[in-house]
C-alpha cells in the first residue's frame, strides 16, 4: 500500500524517490568509501586475518541491514534510529542514536573529503576537502532528486575503475594466490579492529532509511534498496579486496596510502593510476554527498523534536529539502575537514556508527511478528557484534566517541531538567 505524500502539509519533505534511486544513494554511500579510505588501516590492523575482518564487517553490516529495513517499512519517515529508538525504546535511546549518528557521520563527511583532497591535489588536501564539501551542500540543497542524478553518475564511473582495477591486478604477473591464505598473526583483536574499521565502509545504507519520507512506498522501497545496495557493495568489495591482495600481499597493503593505484603499479600497468586517482576522488565526491544528504535528514528529525535548534527544522518551499540542516551540516563538516585528519576520522566515525545500530538492533528486537519482526537471531547477533566491534577500535577512537557520546546524554540530561523547571 502506497504511502501517502506529505508535501502536502507544511514543513514536509516530497516522495521523489524511486526504488532505483534508493538503491542508488545506498551504493553512492558505500562502493569506494572503504576500498579506497580503510582498506589500508584495516590491513594494517588485522594483518592476514584482514579477509576474516572483512567476512566479519559483512556479517554485522547484515544484521544491521536486516534490521534497520525492517524498521524503516514500519516507521518511513525522516531520522533512521533517532526514530526507531524512541518509537521502541523511549525518547532517551533515540536521542543517543540520532546523536551518535550525527557525530559519527559528521566525521564521515570529513574523511571522504580529506580523502578526495588526498587524491586531488596531496599538498593542498585540506582545502579541496572545504571546496568539495562547500559544493556537494549547494548540490544537496538543490533538491534530492538532482543529488540522486549526480550520485547516478558517480556510482557509474566508481564502478568502471573498480573493475579495471579487478581485471589488472588478477591478469598480472604480480598475482599471487597464497596471498589469499587466512592467518592469525595481528591475534583475535587485530581482527576485531580491523573488521570495526571495514564496518566505516558498509554503513551507507544507513542513508536509505533516513530518507524514509523522501521514497515513494517506503514500505516495500526500503527495504528492498537496503538489501539490495548493501548486497552489490559486498560482491564489489570482496572481489575487489581479493584482486589487491593478490598483488600486494597484506603487508604491502598495510603500508600503502594508495592501495589500488599501488595494485596497479605493481601489476605492471602504471598508466591506469592516474585513472585509479580520479576514481578515488569521485568515489569520495559519491560518499561525501550522500553523507551530508543522510546526516542532514537525521538533524531534521532531532530538530523537530527540539533536540537540536528548532530552527533547523525548516523545509525549504521550492526545494522540499531540509535546507537550514544541510547549510549547518555543511558548515561543520567544512570546518573538520579544514583540519582534521583522515585515520582518525574513519575510527571516531565507525564508533558513532556502531552506537547507531546497536540501538537498531534492539529497537528491532522489540517487534512483534505483525510488524514484521526479523528473525530473533538477527537483533541478538546485531546488537553484541556492534558493541565489540566498536569497543575493538583504536583506544584514541573508542575514548573519544565515548566523551562525545557522554557529552551528548549530558545536554539530554540538561534539557530535562530545564523543561521540568
Amino acid at each position: 500500500m502506497n504511502t501517502p505524500n506529505p508535501s502536502a502539509g507544511p514543513g514536509r519533505l516530497k516522495r521523489h524517490l524511486s526504488v532505483f534511486d534508493a538503491v542508488v544513494i545506498g551504493l553512492g554511500s558505500m562502493i569506494g568509501a572503504g576500498i579506497f579510505a580503510a582498506l589500508a588501516p584495516a590491513a594494517a590492523a588485522g594483518g592476514s586475518g584482514l579477509l576474516l575482518a572483512m567476512a566479519l564487517a559483512v556479517a554485522v553490516a547484515h544484521c544491521n541491514a536486516t534490521s534497520s529495513a525492517r524498521l524503516a517499512a514500519r516507521y518511513p519517515r525522516s531520522g533512521g534510529t533517532y526514530v526507531y529508538g524512541r518509537e521502541r525504546l523511549g525518547d532517551f535511546w533515540g536521542y543517543l542514536a540520532g546523536w551518535a549518528f550525527v557525530i559519527g557521520k559528521t566525521a564521515s563527511c570529513a574523511a571522504m573529503a580529506l580523502t578526495v583532497g588526498s587524491y586531488v591535489w596531496p599538498d593542498q588536501a585540506h582545502a579541496v576537502a572545504f571546496v568539495a564539501v562547500v559544493a556537494l551542500t549547494a548540490v544537496n540543497y538543490g533538491g534530492v532528486r538532482k543529488a540522486a542524478w549526480l550520485t547516478r553518475a558517480i556510482v557509474a564511473v566508481v564502478l568502471a575503475v573498480l573493475a579495471a582495477v579487478v581485471a589488472v591486478c588478477l591478469t598480472g604477473t604480480a598475482t599471487d594466490a597464497a596471498h589469499w591464505a587466512v592467518g592469525t598473526d595481528a591475534g583475535g583483536h587485530g581482527v576485531l579492529q580491523a573488521a570495526g574499521l571495514l564496518f566505516f565502509a558498509f554503513a551507507g545504507y544507513a542513508r536509505i532509511a533516513t530518507l524514509g519520507e523522501e521514497v515513494r512506498d517506503p514500505a516495500r522501497t526500503i527495504p528492498l534498496a537496503i538489501s539490495t545496495a548493501l548486497g552489490i557493495t559486498m560482491v564489489v568489495y570482496a572481489v575487489v579486496a581479493l584482486s589487491v591482495l593478490a598483488v600486494l600481499g597484506p603487508g604491502g597493503l598495510a603500508h600503502s596510502t594508495a592501495p589500488l593505484a599501488d595494485a596497479v603499479r605493481a601489476a605492471g600497468v602504471s598508466a591506469l593510476a592516474p585513472v585509479v586517482r580520479v576514481g578515488a576522488a569521485v568515489a569520495a565526491l559519491g560518499s561525501l554527498l550522500a553523507l551530508i544528504l543522510g546526516v542532514s535528514r537525521t538533524t531534521l528529525a532531532m530538530a523537530r523534536d527540539r533536540h537540536l535548534p528548532h530552527v533547523l527544522a525548516a523545509v525549504h518551499p521550492r526545494f522540499h529539502v531540509p535546507h537550514r540542516a544541510e547549510l549547518a551540516v555543511g558548515t561543520v563538516v567544512a570546518v573538520i575537514a579544514a583540519t582534521a585528519d583522515v585515520r582518525g576520522a574513519i575510527g571516531f566515525s565507525s564508533f558513532g556508527v556502531l552506537v547507531y545500530y546497536a540501538v537498531a538492533n534492539a529497537s528491532a528486537w522489540t517487534l512483534t511478528r505483525e510488524e514484521g519482526r526479523p528473525p530473533r537471531i538477527v537483533p541478538v547477533l546485531g546488537t553484541a557484534g556492534c558493541l565489540v566491534l566498536a569497543f575493538a577500535l583504536p583506544s584514541a577512537s573508542v575514548l573519544w566517541g565515548a566523551a562525545a557520546l557522554a557529552i551528548g546524554a549530558a545536554a539530554y540530561g540538561a534539557r530535562r531538567v530545564l523543561a521540568r523547571g
